[in-house]
């Protein structure tokens, strides 16, 4: 690891080494143009090339059917949240969500500005603790789409399949799993995710969306958060964040060269397998409090007995180069993301320093 800490935050998050490397080699200058990516028009030939082979990875290793837009936008996923009922939620329709953590919240109380809105399932009542089940989720017959988020980064709780909606559009929020396994796309009639956890740096969302989506959008939507103009103009309407978009470029080249999703996906749950290990061996030590079928693969939360120890943890973990451990502050308690970019390496350090202390402190 050299002076490369074990980085465990939970966004923006851990990037492969082999792409940092590659970014600062080609920072000062981009391909031989005398200038760096950063500095060039989004109109040039150099960006466009990037721009659309960004989209054409994206393509490959989700195996995007035809029919499918990829849009780079700004804003994050909050943004996301907003622009979804201002273009889907039209009068007389509803908004279906599925509540299962703080994120899905926010996309609740944000779609409730626009129009009305319906709770299609909740696991609320078990703390967000697990994922409802999808014989539970029931959307408002007269809905206009049913949205879920499909792994909730603070609580750890994560859909192990999806719901069957028929000829209502799915919606999913993506941001903290996308690209870590293999997923039909061809379920979903929108996918988005903020790039700072799985996809590259912050500054630039990733939307996956069906073109039939972008037909009939009301006419007093704000030019920018009309994702009928995005696609219309290859999210290039406005400047977009250039060197975001190509750091999403490196890590989906990254991807590739792993093997695709179904080899990043084995390699994910690996990693993960190593530290909910340590906490279900550990005689209660450790809690693992997500239910067992809902845990998430990138986000892991535990607790300790107390929140002295999980102090006393969060210290030592960092005096040992353990980053981000702390957890989420709604909801205490210790947390490690295992994003693809975190290496196998780091989670044995994890898991070895996690049995360690409890064989000081046990």
């Amino acid at each position: 690891m050299g002076n490369r800490a074990y980085n465990f935050n939970a966004g923006p998050a851990a990037l492969p080494m082999e792409v940092l490397q590659k970014a600062q080699e080609e920072l000062v200058e981009f391909q031989g143009i005398g200038m760096s990516i950063m500095e060039i028009s989004h109109r040039s030939a150099h960006y466009e090339q990037v721009h659309e082979e960004t989209q054409q990875l994206l393509k490959e290793l989700y195996d995007i059917p035809s029919g499918y837009q990829i849009q780079f936008l700004q804003g994050g996923a909050s943004t996301q949240f907003a622009m979804i009922p201002m273009n889907f939620l039209k009068p007389g329709k509803v908004g279906s969500y599925v509540l299962t953590g703080a994120w899905a919240e926010k996309a609740v109380k944000e779609a409730q500005l626009f129009g009305e809105t319906s709770i299609a399932a909740s696991s609320e009542a078990f703390k967000f603790m697990k994922i409802p089940a999808l014989s539970e989720i029931q959307p408002d017959p007269n809905s206009a789409y049913l949205h879920i988020t499909s792994n909730e980064t603070i609580e750890g709780a994560q859909f192990q399949a999806y719901p069957e909606t028929g000829s209502l559009p799915l919606i999913a929020d993506m941001s903290s799993d996308i690209l870590s396994r293999q997923v039909d796309v061809s379920k979903f009639s929108l996918i988005y995710a903020g790039a700072q956890k799985n996809l590259g740096p912050s500054g630039v969302t990733v939307a996956i969306i069906k073109e039939e989506m972008l037909q009939d959008l009301p006419k007093n939507i704000p030019t920018m958060l009309r994702y009928d103009i995005h696609g219309k103009n290859n999210s290039l309407y406005n400047t977009p964040p250039v060197y975001s978009i190509y750091m999403v470029n490196l890590v989906l080249k990254w991807l590739k060269e792993q093997g695709g999703l179904a080899v990043v996906e084995k390699r994910n749950r690996e990693k993960t397998s190593l530290i909910y290990g340590t906490i279900d061996q550990s005689g209660g030590f450790y809690r693992g409090p997500v239910d067992k079928d809902s845990r998430s693969i990138m986000n892991i939360t535990f607790r300790l007995q107390d929140e002295e120890l999980e102090k006393r943890f969060v210290k030592e973990s960092e005096q040992n180069g353990f980053v981000g451990l702390k957890g989420h502050r709604s909801v205490g308690g210790l947390r490690a993301s295992t994003y693809n970019a975190v290496p196998y390496e780091s989670c044995k350090a994890l898991a070895d320093f996690m049995a360690d202390f409890q064989r000081r402190n046990g």
